[in-house]
């Protein structure tokens, strides 16, 4: 749910970033914390606990535009990776304004991504949401691994809808804006069609 700051001019949005344990989203966000300027974002907060962490930031980006005269800041998230911590995942996706799912490209990681993909549908669900109406990106990331599968196979079996689909290292940055992009004006598109 998008929040409007009619004082500072501002709309909000939450973006967060779903996937299994150890698939690349707290290193997608560390990423885009390390490049964004520091007058543009706020401080990256980390929840944590004895056996799982969340992470959270929020930016203001400066070229993915305006809203009737309004700044876009996007909060970003990212939610514990094992399905066992299912009630900080619906927490998370309370209010989400879009979701990127970040899979693990390696073979041996399919199911990991199958389940946590069927949480995310149900989690949305019980939220609210449908998953192929929400703004939704689907990230294939790892892809410099030897066991990485191939792209058009994981494809298939992980396409929701005909969701974009960018391929991603995201301990090197690579494919990691362009993921956030590819979300972010889904999510702008959407905000456009209600004002």
């Amino acid at each position: 749910m998008t929040f409007i700051n009619y004082v500072a001019r501002e709309i909000n949005c939450k973006i967060v970033y779903y996937g299994p344990g150890l698939g690349g989203k707290t290193t997608n966000l560390q990423y885009v914390y390390q490049i964004t300027k520091n007058e543009n974002k706020g401080k990256m907060i980390s929840l944590a606990t004895e056996t799982e962490r969340t992470l959270f930031f929020d930016f203001l980006p400066i070229d993915l535009g305006q809203i009737r005269g309004f700044q876009t800041r996007f909060h970003l998230y990212t939610v514990p990776g094992q399905v066992f911590y299912d009630s900080s995942r619906k927490l998370i996706l309370k209010g989400v304004d879009g979701v990127v799912f970040v899979a693990d490209s390696q073979e041996e990681r399919i199911d990991a991504n199958l389940e946590s993909l069927a949480n995310l549908a149900d989690n949305l669900k019980e939220q609210g949401f449908d998953i192929n109406k929400i703004p939704y990106v689907l990230q294939l990331n790892k892809r410099d691994l030897s066991n990485a599968m191939p792209v058009a196979e994981l494809t298939k079996q992980l396409l929701v809808k005909e969701e974009p689909v960018l391929e991603a290292v995201a301990t090197e940055g690579t494919g990691v804006l362009n993921t956030l992009k590819a979300v972010a004006r889904q999510v702008l598109f959407e905000l456009k069609k209600s004002a």
